[in-house]
């Protein structure tokens, strides 16, 4: 093994690599035996594709080149596409219209040219229509108005069936066609926080009567009702501090737990489409979370027995299921996520699509280690541990890596320990990487996630501190070459760290939030009362707005940091980074700022994602004096 120092280790993990036919695996679907997914591309400018696989194996692209099959429904979007019989329904990205599509024929456009958004679609065949979310932008005075809505399929006529609530989602029908049930929430509650569960009969001109709540309030959060083959709803709660199974029976009226376990068989619902579980015969086939990991497994309706599947995947998401088989997309330490097929007879795991084809040298992987660590108020949070790890070098005898500590977006998400070549990429140029779980994250229950009540920018910034200090106290990292990055709120906790405690030398800030104050008044209406749960209720609690915000204490801020942003970004504007560039270069430290022409909320594009990530690494390199191995495209640095 060669001799170098910890940054300087020459890596096959390069960003071109990274970003050459790397894919993003979204939405599944299932007609019959045939199985549909999207996926994201950045080499066609983060474009969302359709993909069709039939019984045999063939496998098609379905949307035609000049359609992008997205949704911009709460803006994070989400559900974009169904399929019956053959038959897509898409929302397409550039009009936010709905289409029609059959395989061979040019897309049909259902909903008209207008400022209305579609997401989150069913057929209700008995009734010749399409039922969907719809969001109205068409008044710029006022809120997007969201609602139920029907499409009818012979005229394209609409007809709203549910309004009165500030959001929807999940409208699903029963398996006679009797009954529409749906969930719903009202400001300033987030999906997580508190939401309803409804119920309501179908007349015979399709409008809805005598609707009644089955479940949820605002101290309950329910995901993905779903009605089984035998007609009752199925769904998932955390009213016991769990996301856990319930089945209503509309004959008796009740409601009854189907498994009780500390575990989350839920997730936060940021976006439409999502799906842990779904029927096959007596059985649900699902997906949960226990201690960070993913699990499949089996519940029997009849005995309630819960059995787990083996199953090589330590992340699981978008789980679809048909008679004999389930599909999901499937992920593991070592290799990359997939669509990945299992059926049930033979219980044998197929892979049907790769997120990338790249097959890298085990040698070059850091296998991520769970680890548990103290923190403030006798508590302990949860983290994934990634040592530095490159089977051709070493570090100079007594050298301790630098680390990268990383914040995930959310706030109220997670990481996981599925494969991330973008963490791999630090790893094997000799960076350690702590990706932290703080508290306010989704996995270990309701009362972990609502430690960030009220207290978003104080109790996730010392979990990543404190997990950063833990590491450096056992000796693994170097506590003087501490650096932390994040995108959107993650962003937010890394501008916090840096400024408010002095335990990283320099840092990362993806799109992320600088002005409290200015999120609060400027952002869309899915987020726009989110901090409300974080902060406090504005503009009454202005005064923690301001103390919680870097930019009112840019003073205190004493080391580099840089800022990438999107020029089209709706849910953290560019402002808030230009703010705090401005900001940093008046107080002569070094910053540097990438913006991206035509990206909003995340990099989709794979020049800017190459760009980002190097940019990144080379502003530590100039930070820290160390050289790397590659030629990198420099990032314009002032002040240094």
């Amino acid at each position: 093994m060669a001799v170098a120092s910890y940054g300087a280790w020459k890596s096959p993990i390069s960003s071109d690599l990274i970003v050459a036919g790397a894919i993003g695996l979204g939405q599944i679907k299932l007609d019959g035996k045939t199985i549909y997914w999207s996926e994201s591309r950045p080499t066609e400018g983060g474009r969302n594709v359709i993909i069709r696989r039939s019984e045999n194996g063939q496998t098609v692209e379905v949307t035609p080149t000049a359609f992008n099959a997205r949704t911009r429904v709460h803006e994070y979007g989400g559900g974009a596409f169904t399929i019956i019989d053959e038959t897509v329904y898409f929302s397409n990205f550039a009009d936010q219209r709905l289409y029609q599509h059959r395989v061979g024929e040019e897309p049909i456009a259902l909903t008209p040219e207008a400022a209305i958004r579609y997401a989150d679609v069913i057929l209700d065949k008995k009734r010749d229509r399409l039922i969907c979310i719809r969001e109205d932008h068409q008044n710029a005075d006022r809120e997007a108005e969201n609602t139920i809505a029907s499409i009818s399929l012979k005229d394209h006529s609409q007809t709203t069936l549910v309004a009165g609530s500030d959001f929807y989602m999940f409208p699903r029908l029963s398996p006679d066609g009797s009954r529409l049930s749906w969930i719903c929430w009202h400001h300033p509650d987030m999906p997580w926080d508190g939401t309803e569960l409804w119920t309501a009969k179908i007349q015979e001109d399709g409008t809805l009567a005598t609707p009644e709540k089955i479940a949820g309030g605002r101290e309950e959060a329910i995901f993905q009702p779903e009605w089984s083959p035998d007609g009752n709803l199925i769904f998932v709660s955390d009213r016991t501090g769990w996301w856990n199974f319930y089945r209503w029976n509309p004959t008796t009226q009740t409601v009854e737990a189907l498994c009780e376990k500390a575990a989350e068989f839920g997730l936060p619902l940021w976006v439409f489409g999502m799906s842990t579980y779904g029927f096959a015969g007596n059985n649900i086939i699902c997906a949960y979370t226990e201690n960070g990991m993913s699990r499949l497994a089996s519940l029997d309706l009849n005995t309630l027995e819960l059995k787990n599947l083996e199953s090589p995947y330590t992340s699981i998401a978008g789980v679809q299921v048909c008679p004999d088989h389930a599909v999901f997309v499937g992920g593991s330490s070592t290799e990359p996520s997939a669509i990945v097929k299992y059926d049930f007879n033979t219980q044998q795991f197929e892979t049907l699509r790769r997120a990338s084809e790249l097959r890298i040298d085990p040698g070059y992987l850091s296998i991520p280690e769970a680890i548990e660590f103290p923190t403030e108020n006798n508590l302990t949070a949860h983290a994934l541990y990634y040592a530095p790890k490159n089977k051709d070098f070493q570090a100079p005898e007594g050298e301790l890596p630098p680390m990268l500590v990383k914040s995930h977006g959310g706030p109220t998400a997670a990481t996981s320990a599925s494969f991330n070549l973008g963490i791999q990429y630090w790893t094997s140029r000799g960076f350690a990487v702590l990706d932290v779980n703080y508290g306010g994250s989704t996995g270990y229950g309701r009362a972990y996630r609502e430690r960030l009540k009220g207290t978003w920018g104080i109790v996730d910034v010392a979990d990543c501190a404190n997990g950063a200090k833990y590491l450096a106290e056992q000796g693994k990292v170097d506590g003087d070459r501490l650096v932390i990055a994040g995108g959107s709120a993650g962003g937010y906790t890394t501008l916090c760290a840096l400024t408010f405690r002095n335990t990283f030398k320099a840092g990362a800030s993806y799109y992320g939030v600088s002005d409290l104050k200015a999120l609060a008044e400027d952002t869309h209406k899915f987020e726009s009362r989110y901090l409300d749960g974080l902060i406090g209720a504005y503009p009454e609690r202005a005064d923690l707005y301001h103390d919680r915000s870097p930019i009112s204490a840019v003073d205190r801020l004493s080391c580099p940091v840089i800022f990438f942003q999107g020029d089209e970004d709706r849910i953290v504007p560019p402002n808030q980074a230009e703010m705090m560039v401005d900001a940093l270069k008046a107080k002569g430290l070094p910053v540097a700022y990438v913006l991206f022409e035509g990206e909003q909320h995340g990099f989709r594009k794979a020049e800017n994602i190459k760009r980002a990530l190097d940019g990144e690494f080379y502003f530590y390199s100039r930070v820290f004096g160390y050289t790397p191995a590659d030629t990198i495209e420099p990032v314009a640095i002032h002040n240094l």
